[in-house]
Formats: structure tokens, sequence, C-alpha cells
């Protein structure tokens, strides 16, 4: 067995992306933006926030710390992807029971909207419990044709359709800590489970 100090695994990730569209500074100045519109639409309620979990970790994070605004969270488990680059279409929500929304003004935030297809279901899904209002944010919108109808009220960034890494985003639950977002280079997505 090879001892690798982690550093060079760490360098190692950073060598599978082929450039890097948004570096850490570029993406906090944007969560500025978007925590500065967000805080004056909300300004006379409190905000219910669901974060769709794992991908909007990051972004969920450093957003809400700068959100000075009473508000809950609350967090969905969500898969459509099943370790693939492309969504299957089926949305599986891993916990039973939904956040009580009920009356409640609530802001979705996720990571990336690409086909449409786990936004559309956790809004539809959300939506049964009667709340108030509901929003979607997000930190990175494709532009590309959807599979489903939904659309995001705060978008980070509007990126090209490519796949893409990095600052909670992953490909086979790697690549999730990077501090930028990258676009993974392509023969690593043709490769076989690694």
């Amino acid at each position: 067995m090879i001892w690798v100090p982690p550093d060079g695994l760490f360098r190692l990730m950073q060598s599978d992306i082929e450039r890097v569209l948004f570096d850490e500074p570029a993406i906090h100045k944007r969560l500025e933006e978007m925590a500065a519109q967000i805080t004056a639409d909300y300004s006379d309620r409190e905000l219910m926030v669901i974060a769709i979990l794992t991908g909007s970790l990051m972004f969920m994070s450093d957003l809400l710390r700068r959100i000075p605004l009473p508000l809950k969270l609350d967090c969905l488990s969500v898969v459509s992807y099943h370790g693939k680059t492309q969504t299957s279409g089926d949305v599986i929500f891993k916990q039973l029971a939904v956040p009580d929304v009920a009356g409640q003004d609530v802001l979705i935030l996720d990571d990336i909207l690409d086909t449409g297809y786990t936004l559309a279901a956790v809004r539809e899904k959300l939506e049964t419990a009667k709340p108030r209002s509901v929003q979607v944010c997000v930190l990175l919108s494709k532009r590309k044709q959807r599979a489903r109808d939904v659309d995001a009220d705060y978008i980070g960034f509007k990126i090209d359709d490519e796949f893409v890494v990095g600052y909670g985003l992953d490909f086979m639950e790697r690549y999730r800590n990077l501090p930028y977002v990258g676009v993974l280079r392509k023969e690593l997505l043709e490769q076989p489970n690694q």
C-alpha cells in the first residue's frame, strides 16, 4: 500500500478539474448579493428554509449566515442522480415525513437547477402542506430545456450544460469539499464506477 499525504489527495482531486468556473471570492461576493435581496424580500416575515441535502450544505451554510432575519431551518434528503451524471427522473425522498410548513413562507435551497425533476418534486410535496408561499433559491442554474417546468426565484450563477463539482456538488460522492465550482474532466465521467 502506498501512503499519500492528505494534501496530495486534495491535489489529485484538483487535477480532475478541467477548469474553475467560480472561485471562492466570486461565490462569496454573489452570496452577499443574494442574501441582501432575500433579506429585503422577507424583511417583514419569518422565513422557513428547506435545504435539499447533501449538495446544498456549503451553499446553505454560507448563505444563511449572511441573512440577518429570524428563520427556521429544516432539511430534506432527496436522491435523483443515483451515482450517475444524468438524473433518472425518479426522485426518492429519504424520510417519510416532510417538514411542517403549513402557513409558512418557505424558501427551498438547492445546489443546482438542472432538469427540474428534484425541485419540482420537492415543491409539489411541500405545497401539499399548505405553506403561505414557496420560493426557490439555487446556487447554479443550467441554461437548458428542462424536463419539468420549474424556475428559481433566486439564482447565484447561470451556467452552460456542463457537469460541475465542488462547493457541495459531487460526482460519485467526491469533490464536495472543493472551495470552488469547476467543470469535471469529461474522461472521468466516462469511466465505470471508480
